[in-house]
């Protein structure tokens, strides 16, 4: 087996690893949201105003999803600096979404909508265990974007080793569908 065979056969092995993880969430986010739509059907479920916080985290997440895609088309060119430079947008980016989602949280507060104790509901408590489940999977997209910072700036990255940032791509594209899912979801099925 040559290097470059290696190379291959490593590459399709790791990414077909990610595809595998990322289908377990899925999965586990389709049981929350079907445990959502079952639960509807309760006499004390109440319906509730999407936070606008949510709204701006989900532009926020679109955003860096575009300058994370920008980051891999730069590296094939191998514009280092460039590189850096939208790897950095995307974690600040992603840092902002962090917020933002946080925020909405405060803005449910304020209408007196808790995740639990004595005037939580049934509704509150799903929305936040879906935005909590979702922000521990961006954790680790987080984490996995340092990983990446440090290793571009350690030079490791190139027009022709680009895996870590594609798997990083991938994964962070993954999760920014996932979130744009569970927005519509929560949106629009009240």
């Amino acid at each position: 087996m040559t290097v470059e065979e290696y190379n291959q056969t490593n590459s399709r092995s790791k990414k077909l690893l990610l595809w595998f993880a990322m289908i377990s969430f899925v999965m586990v986010f389709a049981g929350l949201t079907s445990a959502y739509v079952v639960s509807k059907s309760r006499s004390d479920w109440k319906n509730f105003e999407m936070p606008s916080a949510f709204l701006i985290s989900t532009i926020v997440m679109l955003i860096s999803s575009i300058t994370f895609h920008l980051a891999k088309k730069a590296i094939k060119t191998n514009n280092q600096s460039l590189t850096m430079s939208y790897l950095l947008a995307t974690l600040a980016l992603g840092l902002a979404f962090v917020y933002f989602q946080f925020e909405g949280f405060s803005q449910l507060i304020e209408l007196k909508l808790y995740p639990t104790g004595p005037t939580s509901t049934i509704t509150t408590s799903f929305l936040y265990i879906v935005v909590v489940t979702h922000l521990l999977h961006l954790l680790g997209g987080l984490i996995s974007i340092l990983i990446i910072i440090y290793n571009h700036f350690k030079q490791k990255y190139n027009s022709s080793q680009t895996l870590g940032i594609e798997l990083g791509a991938m994964f962070w594209h993954f999760l920014d569908f996932l979130w744009l899912y569970l927005f519509l979801f929560l949106y629009f099925f009240k």
